[in-house]
């Protein structure tokens, strides 16, 4: 697949994120609305019924301030999978919301574990490792952008704060980095010129033959010859001199 058709924008970029960011903020809004607390459907580790918090947890938050933070990460960065990595975007959503769920329900601490930053990591981890094992250059410099703008992110897998669910954010990272090492994604195939084939050969190129071993421009054989073989003409024009018959 050429580059020009491989990154070409659809209205999926635009639509995937306002769906994620409007179902996060519905959930919050209905909490507020009818003071109801969801939080009980978040993922209680090694429990029977913690497992439901595997798919309902990312729409859970605990604060206007926990949904904000995750607003702009997720909204960013689920627009940035669909238009590169449009052919399996959908694929790492759902496993990654599946895969680093049960990781957390598997290593998290005994609470509930609630919020979309686990899905963030995922999609951090995945965009960041898939551009580096590709080495496609505009996914490599999305990767070092994703490590410019959420670089930070990385020190909050670590145990830093107790109201922090390290565990998930540890478990999103994980599942991005194995998500980028076994998914495979159609990848846009590089344009090469001639001189980058096995193939090339210099003394074929017919650039290359109008420069001697010095590289000094020089005009080929076959265009000597042409000009040599080509017969000069010499066309006169004889004009009347009217200035003569006047004198006359």
């Amino acid at each position: 697949m050429s580059e020009d058709s491989y990154f070409k924008f659809s209205n999926r970029v635009l639509l995937v994120p306002m769906i994620a960011v409007l179902l996060i903020w519905t959930v919050f809004w209905v909490e507020i609305r009818f003071q109801v607390n969801l939080n009980q459907y978040g993922i209680y580790p090694r429990t029977l019924k913690g497992l439901r918090g595997v798919l309902f947890s990312p729409f859970l938050h605990g604060s206007i301030e926990h949904l904000y933070n995750n607003t702009i990460p997720i909204a960013i960065l689920s627009a940035s999978l669909v238009y590169f990595y449009r052919s399996v975007s959908l694929k790492i959503l759902l496993w990654g919301v599946l895969f680093s769920g049960l990781l957390t329900w598997v290593i998290g601490r005994p609470s509930y574990h609630i919020g979309a930053s686990g899905l963030i990591y995922v999609l951090a981890s995945f965009i960041f490792f898939k551009g580096i094992f590709t080495k496609h250059y505009r996914l490599v410099a999305l990767s070092l952008m994703v490590v410019f703008i959420y670089g930070g992110l990385l020190w909050f897998i670590f145990p830093l704060k107790e109201d922090i669910s390290w565990e998930g954010h540890l478990s999103g990272f994980i599942t991005g980095l194995l998500l980028a090492l076994f998914v495979k994604a159609e990848i846009p195939s590089t344009k090469k010129y001639a001189w980058e084939l096995e193939n090339y050969n210099e003394e074929d190129d017919e650039f290359l033959r109008h420069f001697d071993d010095h590289g000094n421009f020089i005009e080929s054989k076959d265009e000597i010859l042409d000009s040599e073989e080509k017969p000069f003409k010499i066309t006169y024009h004889f004009r009347k001199d009217k200035t003569k018959d006047k004198r006359k």
